[in-house]
């Protein structure tokens, strides 16, 4: 049996308080749902076995690119991190894997299979980092990484990211996330064509090194760090990287890594269309690349997006299996209650795409009945659905309310006795 670290006394205290009512407003909403034909248990189900990964770096404070504000109990290493995700995993039970960041969670690959086992967690998606010089590297990405003008730049980048696929090869992933943050801040600094050939080149060296069993997932950016230009700036240049690279390859949507008010939803549908979406992560953003809580600012966004998946899955698009991931910055919450609420929010999103009517939207949409169309959605969307995430968490050995039973067991506190302070208030994200 796994280890727990909140005392399963206090996660059961937490639920007696919670469970009569709860039961009630599961037996209720059954009942709304059941006369427009929808089973609530067959939904419950579904729900309970949607995960989403959680990020090792999210457990840490975040920052601006002008300052950090250290948090309390902030992880030391990697160990330090899994433990925090394995409170996630015990009072969610909706993100049983984690996915590493490379060199930040470098470690031997034994030690880090044996801290995850012990809490039943797995390994998600590998990331490699070639948009920050580490200590102890040869050349800097200062100007770039795999676009890189000189070669040998290229080839340590290269490098790196073969070192994170033997990585996660020993510890069971089987998947690598590739971000750059490659481009150019003033007109004529870089060459275009010329840049992002040599892009395709590393990439190419890069895929030939996938084992056979593995995704390649390619994530784009439209600005930053780089103002001007970006190599892989948008879902277009994804989408032909993907394609060019071969069968493994796919593309990778980050919610806040688009142009203000793009349809981020069409750009899933036409993804899954062409057999190249691989993937989330999931996050929230106002002006940019905000990495908010994931549904904090536009949660019907984030059903839309889901609404589009809930309708490949159901149609059986072929080659449809989404990686989903978390990918936040948590400037002033405190991050393990913060992954929590995403983590509940995506399968909020989930659980109300599953509950659109799909034959009544689709007679209206053939129809041109354009208010009735959008009504459909939002009947889904607006069904609060909380009693079925809070049931789904109950009958999966979780917490009925994780924030209120994490708050109970005071792990934060007692992280922050054993754990050294972080002082000063350095700049630059987690």
């Amino acid at each position: 049996m796994s280890e727990q670290i909140i005392a399963a006394a206090v996660v059961e205290k937490a639920n007696n308080a919670r469970e009569a009512d709860l039961k009630r407003d599961y037996e209720v909403l059954g009942e709304q749902l059941s006369r427009r034909g929808v089973a609530i248990d067959a939904i419950c189900d579904r729900v309970a076995a949607f995960h989403v990964a959680v990020p090792s770096w999210g457990v840490g404070t975040g920052g601006t690119r002008f300052a950090r504000f250290p948090g309390v109990g902030e992880p030391r290493d990697i160990f330090d991190k899994i433990e925090d995700c394995a409170v996630i995993q015990q009072l969610t039970r909706a993100t049983p894997n984690v996915s590493l960041h490379i060199p930040w969670d470098k470690a031997d690959p034994k030690r880090l299979k044996q801290a995850a086992s012990r809490f039943g967690l797995g390994f998600d998606a590998m990331n490699s980092n070639t948009f920050s010089d580490a200590a102890d590297q040869k050349h800097s990405y200062k100007f770039g990484s795999l676009s890189h003008a000189d070669k040998a730049v290229r080839q340590q980048a290269v490098e790196h990211n073969l070192e994170c696929i033997e990585i996660g090869r020993e510890i069971g992933s089987r998947a690598l996330t590739v971000w750059i943050g490659d481009g150019s801040n003033f007109p004529g600094q870089v060459n275009f064509a010329r840049s992002f050939e040599r892009y395709l080149d590393a990439m190419r060296s890069i895929y030939a090194g996938l084992p056979n069993d593995w995704k390649l997932f390619t994530e784009h950016k439209m600005y930053e760090p780089a103002f001007y230009s970006t190599v892989v700036q948008d879902w277009g240049t994804n989408y032909i990287i993907a394609r060019e690279l071969g069968d493994k390859a796919y593309c990778l949507v980050d919610l806040g890594h688009h142009a203000p008010n793009v349809n981020i939803e069409m750009i899933v549908s036409r993804l899954i269309q062409f057999g190249k979406l691989g993937g989330f992560h999931f996050n929230d953003s106002k002006y940019g690349d905000d990495d908010l809580d994931a549904g904090s600012i536009d949660p019907y966004r984030l059903f839309l997006v889901f609404n589009e998946l809930v309708d490949a899955e159901i149609n059986g698009a072929k080659g449809f299996d989404p990686a989903h991931m978390l990918d936040q910055s948590h400037n002033v919450t405190d991050p393990i209650e913060s992954l929590m609420l995403s983590a509940i929010e995506v399968q909020r999103a989930y659980a109300q795409a599953l509950l659109v009517d799909r034959a009544g939207l689709e007679g209206f949409q053939d129809a041109n009945d354009a208010l009735m169309a959008t009504q459909t959605l939002k009947v889904a969307y607006r069904t609060d659905v909380e009693p079925i995430l809070a049931m789904a968490r109950l009958q999966s050995g979780g917490a009925i309310d994780p924030v209120a039973a994490y708050r109970a067991a005071g792990y934060r506190a007692k992280v922050a006795a054993e754990r050294p302070a972080v002082t000063g208030g350095s700049g630059g994200i987690v």
